[in-house]
């Protein structure tokens, strides 16, 4: 895991980047580990997941909020809408995976792959560059508070 020292945009594509490894060893062993292997790579899934979520939700949204003043609106405010629909799916696998129905886990799992990589690709391009400016001089404060996650 990459220093949250790096700034915004490294730290989170790195964070980004650790969740799809999770998720590669989530499918890695859907088919073919016992069930209690395949429960607990789910809950490091979900578990990288939601707190990724919250790291940007609790610590990165309300600054870039702050310095940009735009609470009701923006990309943060896309980013909360998109979170929204991301747990939703993580509540339905999480259902999935307590019943030991990985085949429509996975099948759900493609669902949120595909809302997964256009929403980090508008946090990429355009959130994380944005609060590396914005946020530059309030970084070391921020990176105090993720280093709590």
């Amino acid at each position: 895991m990459i220093s949250p020292d790096a700034g915004a945009k490294a730290f989170f594509t790195a964070d980004h980047r650790s969740c799809d490894e999770c998720w590669a060893s989530l499918e890695d062993v859907a088919d073919s580990a016992d069930a209690s292997t395949r429960g607990a790579q789910w809950a490091r899934f979900a578990g990288a997941m939601r707190r990724h979520f919250s790291m940007e939700e609790d610590v990165l949204f309300p600054a870039i909020e702050q310095a940009t003043g735009l609470f009701d609106s923006g990309p943060v405010a896309v980013m909360r809408h998109e979170h929204a629909q991301m747990r939703a799916l993580l509540d339905e696998m999480e259902r999935l995976a307590q019943a030991d129905d990985f085949a429509d886990l996975l099948d759900q799992g493609d669902t949120l792959l595909m809302v997964i990589q256009q929403h980090n690709a508008k946090e990429e391009g355009i959130l994380y560059p944005l609060a590396d400016r914005v946020l530059s001089g309030r970084w070391a404060e921020l990176a105090q508070k993720l280093r709590g996650y």
